[in-house]
């Protein structure tokens, strides 16, 4: 583990892409590994796009990489793939439209699949972040997979969450449902140039004076990724909202909120561990009957691993 870090100190791409891959896979040593990635943090700037499918979230993200780019910073993009129903592996769609970037050595793209995991995000995805921090980039964009009003993991792991949105594309509706117009640090409306922007646009303005902070307003950015239209704007509201989220109370109980999560979350992540090798280990599943209690059997087997395995 100490030996990937080092690597990763020295700018070493194959050593960022093999950090990745272990928490990917479950390593036994990715809590070290994480571990010390988290001394190296340069607090990057943390950003997510997420919306439904076909707005335009990977064009929007090939055009911010190029405007970002041009400011001499450094990008890396964690996009989230559907999984292949065949291989398990990510359908590698967003990477393609992003294409133009590989060949820079100022910018790493990453696919990761959802592997089964909902809420628009793969598993690993806030450790990918971590590490893509560390190595030192200066950016760090994630998008989701196209998602609905409920699967909203995105803010739990970015600073700054741009919903994206079309004119005329049924978002209009999904917006006003409880969800996905709570996750929003400011609203993207893509595809500008199609007829009903006009009327998203307004509706979205009643939305965000009911739902914007005292101190904060929820800003509203038209582009046109075609014609490369509105990406200046995008990035400034981006940073305008990274600076307000790190120079205020506000910004550092959100902080707090999120880290208390993730402690949570790692916490379950290894208990469920244990439980499910001690289980498999002493051969219980081989005692589950089609027809069998679940509830039962759950609780049962929780206390023998409490018991016999666990920490009682």
């Amino acid at each position: 583990m100490h030996e990937i870090v080092e690597r990763m100190k020295n700018k070493d791409i194959r050593a960022l892409a093999r950090a990745i891959t272990m928490v990917e896979n479950d390593h036994p040593d990715k809590l070290q590994l994480l571990s010390d990635v988290v001394s190296l943090q340069k607090k990057a700037v943390y950003v997510g796009f997420t919306g439904s499918p076909g707005a335009g979230k990977s064009s929007l993200v090939n055009r911010l990489i190029t405007h970002i780019r041009e400011e001499g910073k450094t990008v890396a993009v964690i996009a989230v793939d559907p999984t292949s129903p065949f291989s398990g592996g990510a359908l590698l769609g967003d990477r393609v439209r992003m294409n133009q970037h590989f060949t820079d050595d100022g910018v790493y793209i990453r696919s990761m699949a959802t592997r089964g995991s909902l809420g628009g995000l793969a598993r690993a995805t806030k450790d990918a972040i971590r590490i893509c921090d560390a190595y030192g980039f200066d950016v760090v964009i994630v998008e989701t997979v196209g998602v609905g009003q409920s699967e909203l993991d995105i803010m739990k792991i970015v600073d700054t969450t741009a919903v994206v949105l079309t004119p005329n594309s049924g978002d209009v509706l999904q917006i006003f449902k409880a969800g996905i117009m709570e996750i929003a640090d400011l609203f993207v409306i893509n595809k500008a140039d199609l007829h009903g922007f006009g009327k998203l646009k307004a509706l979205l303005k009643e939305l965000v004076m009911m739902t914007s902070s005292e101190n904060h307003e929820t800003a509203i950015v038209k582009t046109i990724t075609t014609e490369n239209k509105g990406i200046d704007k995008l990035w400034k509201k981006i940073k305008e909202h990274h600076e307000y989220l790190y120079s205020t109370e506000e910004g550092e109980k959100r902080r707090a909120a999120s880290q208390e999560l993730e402690v949570y979350e790692l916490i379950r992540e290894e208990i469920w561990r244990d439980v499910k090798q001690f289980i498999e280990s002493n051969d219980y599943t081989s005692k589950i009957e089609a027809n069998s209690d679940p509830y039962k059997l759950a609780s049962n087997l929780f206390e023998k691993w409490k018991k016999e395995g666990g920490q009682a």
